[in-house]
């Protein structure tokens, strides 16, 4: 019962407005009607039965059913959810299963409700589930503890048929008060609130559960929609019980769109297409600032006046249709071809081919009405729907323009908010972890290996790599050329270079990494002066193969809080220098001492040539680094160590293959070993100093290991030993840091600055707090006793950093996603000093809203 069957003393004015909300309520049960048939149609046989069935698994808790949780606090039953014929035959059928003979009376599930791209044009084959689980905020925390469990169950059981299921649990009043969302993979956190409910309104389709109030409340209320909704209730024209209520839009989140936009950024790291035309949707509702129409209030306009269901209420026609306007009035042309591309790749509707479905007839219809009204060729279209078969340098190019374009509008919103003055409701920490993310993704950096297809074709793959050397003073740049094709003479010449490095094991592991090496893939090689031969190179790239995996677990939001580590270390000896290569008649000696092996013979001879290090942090970032020199032990060596700040963790994995002709056993044991020993030392929180010689190429080095790091020195004598320790005897800390409120607020500082990062930390004691600044180069500098707000600090660096380079015309040095890292150092309850991320104190009600 939607009504309250109260009399209501309006009379005539009630009686018309109980016909109006029961005109629309039945309206939009028939359109939800019809978006249920629109998506099971386009699901496999396994995604129908899971997408029919999981409703049961939240509405029961049975031993029989998957997700169950054996506690009788388990929250049961689905709000006005009845039992079908079709329902039944599930249990019995595809879960074994007879109904309980007694049910609790009790709802505790208001509803399920799937958004996103579901039942809309843009569902395709690569879209995921995304479902609402609201219930009522009273419901005890313990209680909704056990629900997110259960969740997690059904989410991990739809996985076993290929379904990837996700819900995210919304308290009915989530919108009604501050948020304070945590950040996970699938969920956006405090990057945005009320756009969330702007997309939930516009693409919610009910599963399960209590109809949506907002779209049956008339438009002309939208600004005083929760006292009008209250005055329905008050005088019995609606019954309250009756409805989800999540509320209406008071106001227009301004203040979300810099957040929104740097998580779409992320999403666009695996679904770029999508992302592409959601970023731009937040640079068009920033355009038209302060007067932004949201797509659900466009909707709900639509729905409450239009009669059928056709693509001017499709979600995804109705944000293609915003983002059009937007890009034609500022007369971007360009993206605006982007987006129509993006939009039609979303869909799977390959245009150029026959279809055989008929039920998605509907589908194909509204696109050859776009096409058609876009101008688009033949040959245009036949090249998106061949999109599967993209190669290395249509998805590079294809890439890069769409990277070109989220780069674009990250920008435009940065100085949409500087200039109109307007703070962000995103959290400094979620801040700090998305654009970590960012930076690992989408920073180029000498040595690291770029990822250059996210999702944009299935299969890289190449019959062919080869692997050109260019010795210098030739016309083209030194180094190693890499060609998808093999070295015949009318390939090459037809075949441009995909990558030039210095050193191989960059061009072996990008080709990995992006998938355009497997197992039947030949190699080719011409080499002019390296020791490298096609054996070796074959060798070389399985070698990688086997104990690098391309696809690994997303960096955790913790590991983006802190400093990188290395976690993953492959280390490849004499791939293209072997001293040994050329001996004749070497003698294999088992007794060979490891020292020997650094200093080898009357010569002193170091067998170890050339160090290639390829290698995962723990932002997985996969770097790579090339040593060849007569010392290329002691940079490798010290490169290592000075990665690795005082209380990072060993690396979870390290891997050593050696190349040599000779000696290959006993030169992979030697630099183990001091690898080992020197990692130990490095990371032993009890060593406050020490000092370590090694011999090499007839030479000695020091390596001087200090809280701070490690310092080399080249060792004339014995002398030059204590000499250099010595002079480097000022104080126990390696900082110099004067009137910190704790003694021991040095020491937690060194243990934790890593190189390369701008980090803050925030001293604190009773009256106050202290801020350190580390730079990038390890230098701190002190602020004592500091005035003003840690938030408005935060806010203001972050600011600074993501826009300090907007003057420069070149698309990279406008786009700085290194953002700084900020930190807490404070007295625990064990009276220690603990330090961790920093976190806002500052409430979403009480930021800048202009």
């Amino acid at each position: 019962m939607f009504l309250s069957t109260q009399y209501n003393p309006n009379k005539r004015a009630g009686f018309e407005l109980s016909r109006e909300i029961i005109r629309l309520r039945e309206k939009a049960m028939k359109f939800n009607r019809l978006r249920i048939q629109s998506a099971q149609v386009l699901m496999g046989k396994d995604e129908l039965n899971v997408f029919q069935s999981f409703p049961l698994l939240f509405h029961f808790n049975l031993p029989t059913l998957p997700g169950y949780i054996d506690n009788d606090e388990m929250p049961v039953r689905i709000c006005q959810f009845e039992l079908t014929e079709h329902t039944q035959s599930l249990l019995n059928n595809f879960f074994h299963t007879e109904l309980p003979t007694q049910e609790s009376k009790t709802c505790d599930i208001l509803g399920l409700y799937a958004m996103g791209s579901t039942s809309s044009i843009g569902q395709s084959s690569e879209s995921d589930l995304d479902v609402w689980i609201c219930y009522p905020h009273q419901l005890d925390s313990e209680r909704v503890k056990l629900l997110e469990e259960k969740s997690w169950l059904i989410s991990h059981w739809a996985d076993s048929f290929g379904v990837e299921l996700n819900f995210f649990l919304i308290p009915d009043n989530k919108f009604r008060i501050d948020n304070d969302a945590g950040m996970s993979r699938d969920s956006c956190g405090s990057s945005q609130h009320m756009l969330l409910l702007d997309e939930f309104y516009r693409t919610a389709l009910l599963i399960a559960g209590k109809p949506i109030l907002w779209r049956l409340i008339p438009i002309e209320h939208e600004q005083n929609y929760d006292q009008y909704v209250q005055a329905l209730y008050d005088d019995g024209t609606l019954n309250k019980h009756d409805w989800l209520d999540l509320g209406g839009f008071h106001r227009i989140p301004a203040e979300e769109y810099f957040g929104a936009t740097l998580w779409q950024l992320y999403k666009g790291i695996d679904t770029p297409y999508k992302a592409v035309l959601k970023t731009i949707l937040m640079e068009a509702y920033s355009w038209e600032y302060p007067n932004t129409e949201l797509i659900a209030i466009s909707y709900k306009k639509r729905f409450q006046t239009q009669e059928y269901y056709d693509e001017q209420l499709d979600p995804y026609c109705l944000m293609l249709e915003k983002v059009t306007a937007y890009l034609i009035e500022i007369k971007d042309f360009k993206r605006l071809e982007l987006i129509r591309g993006c939009f039609y790749l979303k869909t799977e509707e390959a245009l150029s081919k026959v279809c055989y479905n008929d039920n998605t007839a509907w589908r194909r219809t509204i696109l050859n009405k776009f096409v058609n009204q876009w101008g688009w060729a033949d040959e245009q279209i036949i090249d998106l729907d061949n999109r599967k078969n993209w190669k290395v340098n249509d998805v590079t190019k294809a890439k890069d323009i769409l990277l070109e374009a989220l780069m674009v509008s990250y920008r435009k919103l940065l100085s949409f908010a500087r200039d109109n003055n307007i703070g962000e409701s995103i959290s400094a920490e979620d801040i700090g972890v998305l654009s970590r993310k960012l930076y690992a993704a989408h920073e180029t950096l000498p040595g690291k290996v770029d990822l250059i297809n996210p999702n944009i074709s299935p299969d890289l793959s190449e019959p062919d790599l080869s692997f050109i050397q260019v010795p210098e003073d030739h016309t083209n740049p030194a180094g190693w050329y890499l060609f998808n094709c093999s070295l015949e003479a009318h390939a090459l010449i037809k075949t441009k270079s995909l990558m030039h490095a210095k050193y191989v094991s960059k061009l072996v592991s990008w080709c990995h990494m992006n998938g355009l090496y497997e197992e039947e893939t030949k190699l080719h090689l011409y080499n002019q002066g390296a020791d490298l031969v096609d054996n070796k190179l074959n060798q070389f790239i399985q070698d990688l193969y086997s104990v690098f995996p391309v696809f690994v677990p997303k960096a955790s939001n913790q590991a983006l809080s802190q400093p990188c580590e290395i976690k993953h270390l492959t280390i490849f000896l004499n791939v293209e220098k072997d001293p040994t290569r050329h001996w004749q008649d070497a003698h294999e000696d088992d007794d060979l001492e490891n020292d020997n092996i650094l200093s080898y013979g009357e010569h002193n001879e170091c067998l170890i040539g050339s160090i290639d290090l390829i290698y995962r942090n723990s932002w997985n970032e996969v770097r790579t680094l090339h040593f060849e020199n007569n010392f290329a032990v002691v940079d490798a060596l010290t490169t290592i160590l000075g990665k690795m700040h005082q209380d990072a963790r060993p690396p979870e994995q390290i891997d050593l293959f050696c190349y040599s002709q000779h000696f290959r056993e006993q030169i992979c044991a030697a630099f183990r070993s001091k690898l080992e020993e020197y990692i130990q030392l490095r990371l032993d929180s009890l060593t406050q100093r020490s000092v370590q010689t090694l011999w090499t190429g007839g030479r000695k080095f020091g390596f001087y290991f200090e809280r701070t790091g490690v310092s080399l020195q080249h060792l004339q004598s014995t002398v030059d030993i204590y000499s250099h320790i010595s002079n480097k005897k000022v104080s126990t800390s390696a900082i110099s840091l004067k009137n910190t409120f704790f003694d021991q607020t040095a020491k937690v500082i060194e243990s934790h600055i890593s190189e390369g990062l701008i980090q803050f930390f925030f001293e604190n004691y009773p009256e106050g707090f202290n801020v350190y600044i580390a730079n990038a180069e390890n230098e701190v500098e002190s602020f004592q006793s500091f005035a003003g707000s840690k938030d408005d600090l935060v806010q203001n660096v972050n600011r600074f950093y993501a826009s300090n380079n907007h003057e420069s015309s070149e698309l990279e040095a406008q786009i700085n996603f290194n953002l700084p890292q900020f930190y807490e150092i404070e007295l625990g309850d064990n009276n220690q000093l603990q330090l961790s991320s920093f976190k806002s104190s500052i409430k979403n009600s009480e930021r800048t809203v202009h």
